[in-house]
């Protein structure tokens, strides 16, 4: 479901003269459908960087970057959004939403955007909410007001709305309490047994224990770590 052949990503530094300098070089991967697959390796080894280039935020310099059908290293942008829509998707650490949303819209939208009716979105965002613990009388307002442990939770429930084929996940489970971290976990082996295709970053051993089936130490790609 997602396949990385011989990948290479380098950054050019314009404030410095145009020196290009190389980040990653000869990346592989594969993740079958029910599979969820752990990014390892020491803090700038490009675990994020990695998970980035598959989600086409970083264009990759070389190799390919495949989802479904769909090749992320040499797509058009209209084909990288139709596959995060349908596809991908993608629980990062930090909420990005435009501000004045309530919460429950927020987190419906990637339903609605798919054209399921209202009502069947926002109670599969309601169940969502409620597994993730935030309190209904916080759901008609802007989660930008929100603590950020309650901006994380409702960035998860988001990710989880739509059954997506393929997701990544960025931290899933950082910062949370025991109960809202179980529930996480419980979400990720929900969808590992819809068969989603799952690529992580945990850095929670016994959570990274518990629902991956392999991990790829990403240091093995990095230019000067090998």
């Amino acid at each position: 479901m997602i396949e990385l052949d011989d990948v290479s990503k380098t950054f050019t530094l314009h404030n410095q003269g145009g020196a290009v300098i190389p980040v990653m070089e000869r990346a592989g991967l594969r993740v079958a459908r029910g599979e969820c697959v752990a990014l390892t390796g020491k803090s700038g080894a490009g675990k994020s960087t990695l998970m980035r280039m598959i989600y086409g935020n970083y264009l990759a310099a070389s190799g390919r970057i495949v989802v479904g059908d769909v090749d992320v290293a040499a797509a058009t942008p209209r084909e990288i959004l139709d596959l995060r829509r349908h596809t991908l998707g993608y629980v990062s650490q930090f909420l990005r939403v435009v501000p004045r949303v309530p919460t429950l819209d927020v987190v419906a939208e990637p339903l609605l955007a798919l054209g399921h009716g209202r009502a069947e979105a926002l109670e599969r965002a309601g169940t969502l909410l409620t597994r993730l613990n935030i309190p209904e009388r916080l759901w008609q307002l802007s989660p930008t007001t929100f603590s950020g442990g309650e901006q994380q939770r409702v960035n998860i429930a988001r990710g989880f709305a739509h059954d997506y084929p393929a997701l990544l996940l960025d931290e899933p489970t950082a910062s949370l309490d025991a109960m809202n971290r179980e529930t996480v976990l419980c979400l990720v082996e929900e969808a590992k047994v819809g068969g989603a295709a799952i690529v992580g970053i945990f850095h929670d051993e016994s959570a990274r224990a518990r629902v991956c089936d392999r991990e790829i130490d990403v240091s093995g790609f990095t230019p000067g770590l090998t």
